[in-house]
């Protein structure tokens, strides 16, 4: 057990042992399904914020359009659920049976062409990943080859997210508009609103997110994890050195938008919708804030900051709603003053020095009651200067002279 105990230690797991108990264990024996339900919700937004770790806290590119790949990966999964909902006897009142509803009241007769892969779930699987990967690396490399960073490479990112959310309403025929997707009932035909498939997508979610915190907690452990913090403070020293700097960026962008869209479809099949309103550039910043509350170096500090502001956002919301907005912002420009590192910062300075504290000092060595041996006399003593002049200066002519000087020096 001590050994397990000192590689959790060293590899930096404890916290995510900790974290595996907490979704595995207690929350679904200590919450009722529907609970359990809404946790997963909000679990699936750490996957944004343990991106946004990878790509803010050690790459140091801030995005403001995380939002954007969330909701590509969701409109994906949403577009294949959509497809199975939408066959021939469940549809047989529209006036063209086969395509989704919000096709046939915009006056469409048959199914987009582009519409067609969705009805594979391996395809769907694969686009999830795939399309916000490539849209993240067509943005980031156009920007970072130019070196376009900073505010401005935000900027540009809520631009994207702007064009998305305007391209997504205005295309109601193909996209569902500003309704979205909805009525999504049945993943392969496994229904997904009973109590025992919330539970499962639950836990599949929750298994997700670890190993994707294992994933990057591996990177950052990496010769990579070390080329991006470098990256992130001295990035000209790292371009001197030889390395591609705008790779890394890219690199680090695409993987917080893989992260962003596998939370994407895991959103959609537990809340069984995907709409715009999760694209547009409010959703992108509530993300940063999950990351900037749980810590920007921190991938399990991430999880807890979105578990946070969504459980405050909810009980607010019930509790209060008529002053539940003014309450969350409390909440955030609070935890920003008090914890400029975010809860993960609150841990480093005072819960972890706390619990060295009361660690148990090692038990004395019994000795029997018998006093404590005296110690040895040091081999050399301090001695004055003039004596340690003296001797030193004094010829090494025999024992007698060496006394002789002694004496005369006292």
């Amino acid at each position: 057990m001590d050994a397990i105990k000192s590689w959790l230690g060293r590899s930096g797991l404890a916290s995510v042992a900790i974290l595996a108990v907490l979704l595995l264990v207690v929350f679904p024996l200590a919450m009722d399904t529907f609970r359990l339900n809404l946790v997963g919700k909000y679990l699936t937004y750490g996957f944004v914020a343990i991106g946004l770790v990878m790509l803010w806290g050690y790459g140091g590119v801030l995005s403001l359009g995380q939002g954007v790949f969330f909701g590509l990966g969701g409109y994906a999964m949403a577009m294949f659920l959509k497809l199975e909902a939408s066959d021939p006897e469940s549809t047989k009142i529209q006036s063209t049976p086969g395509i989704p509803d919000f096709m046939d009241w915009n006056q469409l007769t048959e199914l987009p062409l582009w519409w067609e892969p969705f009805n594979s779930f391996g395809f769907t699987l694969f686009a999830v990943v795939a399309v916000p990967v490539l849209l993240a690396f067509i943005v980031s490399y156009a920007m970072f080859k130019r070196r376009v960073g900073g505010v401005y490479f935000a900027i540009i990112t809520q631009a994207v997210a702007l064009i998305l959310t305007v391209l997504i309403i205005g295309q109601q025929g193909y996209t569902g508009g500003v309704n979205g997707m909805t009525d999504l009932k049945t993943l392969m035909g496994w229904d997904i609103r009973t109590d025992e498939a919330k539970t499962l997508l639950y836990f599949l979610t929750a298994a997700l997110l670890l190993g994707a915190i294992l994933l990057c907690r591996w990177i950052q452990l990496s010769k990579l994890g070390t080329l991006l913090l470098a990256m992130r403070d001295k990035e000209d020293r790292v371009r001197f050195s030889g390395y591609d700097v705008s790779m890394f960026k890219v690199f680090a962008f695409c993987l917080a938008a893989a992260l962003s869209a596998i939370g994407g479809a895991m959103f959609t099949l537990q809340v069984g919708f995907m709409s715009p309103s999760f694209v547009g550039i409010v959703p992108s910043i509530e993300m940063v804030i999950f990351a900037a509350v749980g810590g920007r170096m921190s991938l399990v500090g991430a999880v807890y900051g979105a578990l946070l502001v969504n459980f405050g956002k909810t009980y607010f919301s019930e509790t209060f709603p008529d002053l539940w907005l003014f309450l969350m912002a409390a909440l955030f420009i609070g935890v920003v003053m008090a914890f400029p590192n975010g809860l993960a910062g609150l841990y480093e300075s005072h819960v972890k020095p706390w619990l060295a504290r009361r660690k148990p000092t090692p038990a004395k060595t019994d000795t029997g009651g018998e006093p404590p041996a005296p110690t040895a006399e040091p081999a050399t003593t301090h001695k004055p200067a003039a004596v340690a002049s003296a001797t030193s200066s004094a010829p090494a002519t025999g024992p007698g002279l060496g006394a002789k000087v002694s004496s005369q020096s006292a």
